[in-house]
């Protein structure tokens, strides 16, 4: 058990992080993933603790990581943040372990992987805050922050097709990021409590663009 005076402590010091955060990853990311995690913790019978306080970190290095444009590995540098932030604390070494691992694990573009359940949860609930509704409002917002301005070019689903990285270039777009990543993640969700969630939100996912692109075209 990990009491609560100090996981409150911890909740604070990670908010500084986020002062002056792109919307995409602003602390309301945070407080979503983390509400998931323990929604899905309590389904999976995981250690909620361990859950809450890698939530609260997970993501204490994207916005230095958004501001050099994706120079290095966030998720790197939140275990490394956090691994300072954790010693403060009085958290057993295997807990301190876990949460170390829940954060450097959660981003499936690097070489670690989820190994506990709790890291599983962690990896599921961050790529869920990336799908749906929520997801889409989120790939809009990081486009337009990103410089390409694009609502749409109609070059996506080429581009997609040749497997490049677009990100931060000036042919971004949320329509982009669908094409290229966001339809590939419910194949990706590690829990079976994140795969029915995922199912889901890809459902909506997939009705919206389809209605997207008959606006675009004029057939709505």
């Amino acid at each position: 058990m990990i009491n609560d005076q100090i996981k409150q402590k911890i909740k604070e010091e990670a908010r500084v992080y986020f002062e002056g955060a792109s919307g995409c990853h602003d602390w309301s990311h945070v407080e979503r993933v983390t509400d998931l995690a323990l929604h899905i913790g309590k389904l999976e019978n995981a250690d909620l603790d361990v859950l809450e306080i890698s939530g609260y970190l997970h993501d204490i290095g994207r916005k230095e990581e958004m501001t050099k444009k994706g120079g290095f590995c966030h998720a790197e540098k939140s275990a490394e943040l956090s691994k300072d932030i954790l010693e403060k604390y009085d958290i057993d070494q295997k807990d301190r372990d876990n949460i170390l691992h829940c954060i450097i694990t959660h981003r499936f573009r690097n070489a670690h992987i989820p190994e506990t359940i709790e890291a599983k949860i962690i990896f599921d609930s961050d790529k869920l805050d990336s799908i749906g509704a929520i997801g889409i409002a989120r790939a809009f917002l990081f486009s337009g922050g990103a410089g390409s301005n694009n609502l749409y070019t109609g070059n996506e689903k080429k581009l997609a097709e040749d497997g490049g990285n677009y990100s931060y270039t000036k042919e971004d777009s949320a329509v982009l990021e669908y094409e290229i990543k966001m339809k590939k993640i419910k194949d990706k969700v590690l829990t079976e409590t994140g795969k029915k969630v995922a199912q889901a939100r890809h459902n909506f996912m997939e009705r919206y663009f389809n209605q997207f692109w008959q606006e675009v075209k004029g057939e709505l």
